[in-house]
């Protein structure tokens, strides 16, 4: 197993930091980061795919916990809602990542493409959903509704990854009526939360290559406090805008990988 950089060229780690740094910062906006950092990964020489994951969740839990910290002192989203609904979708991405050792993603490719399809429409036909928090369930039922939303991207994101951030931000906007800048401030805590369940199934098995690992999560520090103070700065209005744009590159990175997978 790798666990240094012996047998990587400079330009291949400059290519990681800099893929780490862009992937924090859109983690943080939107979520959707693993778009960039995940083909970095592959390039390292020698890598499996499992290791190319797995070394891809540590990195991502050092900018999801920085963009959560920032996110909590200035947004200061509600954690009544936020820590159940993490520890929820930490069971759910554990459970998606030992499933993901027996079930090619393949399979579930083709159902993603679609479900992104429809996200974006929604938000793109209904310019005003969430530039305000409206909250459409109190009580009891709005917590139900937070933890099957972390127990299904949580899944979901154990078990193929990319978008994770997003599905959760729209889903918060769309089935609970946060406004786009609450609901990104809790998605990374519940992000967080995902990618920890990941690598609690990763660790035991010896999967994470420690040293790219150490430096991707310093990168991804970077962007993600970045990525966080601009969101809080720009606003709902911003994050939406970047939302539509990254769903659009997951729908055509999914669909790409759909086609060539049953077609070619």
């Amino acid at each position: 197993m790798i666990s240094g950089f012996e047998s990587i060229q400079l330009t291949t780690i400059i290519l990681i930091v800099v893929a780490g740094f862009a992937a924090g910062w859109v983690d943080a906006v939107v979520g959707g980061g693993g778009l960039l950092q995940l083909p970095a990964m592959l390039l390292v020489p020698g890598i499996t795919p499992v290791q190319a994951l797995a070394t891809n969740k540590m990195g991502s839990i050092f900018g999801t916990t920085t963009s959560a910290v920032t996110y909590y002192r200035r947004v200061k989203p509600d954690l009544r809602t936020a820590v159940p609904m993490a520890l929820i979708a930490l069971a759910g991405s554990f459970a998606g990542a030992v499933l993901a050792a027996t079930l090619p993603a393949s399979v579930f490719k083709p159902i993603i493409v679609v479900a992104l399809v429809v996200v974006a429409l929604f938000t793109a036909l209904k310019p005003n959903v969430g530039d305000i928090t409206v909250l459409r369930h109190d009580g009891r039922a709005h917590y139900v509704v937070a933890c099957l939303i972390g127990a299904v991207i949580g899944f979901y994101d154990g078990l193929i990854g990319p978008g994770t951030g997003s599905f959760l931000i729209i889903a918060l906007v769309s089935a609970m009526g946060y406004a786009f800048l609450e609901a990104s401030a809790k998605a990374k805590i519940v992000n967080m939360a995902t990618n920890a369940g990941a690598l609690f199934f990763f660790l035991p098995h010896g999967s994470v290559l420690w040293g790219v690992g150490l430096v991707l999560g310093l990168a991804n520090m970077a962007g993600g406090y970045l990525g966080a103070r601009t969101a809080v700065r720009q606003g709902s209005r911003f994050i939406r805008v970047v939302f539509l744009l990254v769903v659009g590159a997951l729908i055509i990175k999914l669909g790409i990988d759909v086609w060539v997978e049953n077609f070619v």
